[in-house]
């Protein structure tokens, strides 16, 4: 069996977020039910150190479609914007990565594979093809920030299990 680059991250990538999404859906019903402000999930971490629950949300979508873009472009350099405050900008940012990996060709995603790419941050450059950024950089912080968001909201008390991180199974019927 061959997997191509498209199959070894666009699908993955669609079934996580389609998760995260579920995991805003929860916070937000879990800061409704409880009377909580929104901020009180979306800035909460799990260590001082950390960067909040929003952020892991918005790296999400930054290390998939974002990582795309960077590879298209060449180069990909943390975003400095910053995360969407309240539940619908979160919904939105990620609804945005799925809507945009929805609509990526696999002709065009494929060929990326041996494009030259960097990561920059500030003075620091790595140079990567296309396929090594995309599946030993961007991938793993995809998940590192997904499994972060799903820690945060569970050391919140927001009543979550392993289906709720693993979004829809992509089974054979």
């Amino acid at each position: 069996m061959t997997l191509s680059l498209y199959d070894a991250v666009i699908p993955s990538n669609l079934q996580i977020l389609g998760a995260v999404d579920g995991l805003v859906d929860k916070a937000e019903a879990f800061a409704s039910e409880k009377g909580m402000a929104p901020a009180a999930l979306i800035d909460a971490r799990l260590a001082p150190d950390m960067l909040p629950f929003g952020y892991q949300v918005k790296s999400v979508a930054e290390h998939s479609i974002g990582g795309i873009e960077g590879v298209r472009g060449g180069n990909f350099s943390p975003s400095m914007t910053p995360w969407p405050t309240d539940f619908a900008g979160l919904h939105a940012k990620v609804q945005g990565a799925i809507a945009a990996l929805k609509a990526v060709d696999r002709a065009e995603f494929d060929a990326l594979a041996d494009k030259d790419t960097q990561f920059s941050m500030g003075e620091m450059r790595m140079p990567f093809s296309g396929a090594q950024f995309l599946l030993s950089f961007s991938q793993p912080n995809f998940y590192f920030h997904a499994t972060t968001a799903y820690a945060i909201l569970r050391a919140q008390g927001v009543k979550l299990g392993k289906r709720d991180f693993l979004g829809k199974l992509r089974m054979a019927i």
